[in-house]
């Protein structure tokens, strides 16, 4: 399963670098009151990079997450905080 994943990524990847080659044209931006003018492929290649980052962070988050949840249950402990007020 990992080499479709790997697969998947690279294909994406090749769709993103081909698109961004044939389009150089010059693009405004705005946001927030800002503008600027920057090719569409380095906004593609920034705009890819930025969703890489911020989707294996994700990711990493939510497998802390869950391997955490699970060694919760494992060992038939709660959180401290989980239950406040509550006494057993």
């Amino acid at each position: 399963m990992r080499w479709v994943y790997l697969a998947v990524i690279i294909l994406f990847a090749v769709a993103t670098i081909v698109f961004a080659v044939q389009n150089f044209q010059v693009v405004t931006i705005a946001f927030l009151g800002f503008s600027a003018r920057t090719p569409l492929a380095l906004l593609v290649a920034v705009i890819y990079l930025l969703g890489t980052a911020t989707g294996g962070s994700l990711l990493a988050l939510l497998r802390r997450s869950v391997e955490g949840a699970i060694a919760i249950v494992d060992r038939g402990t709660t959180p401290q905080g989980l239950l406040q007020g509550c006494r057993r």
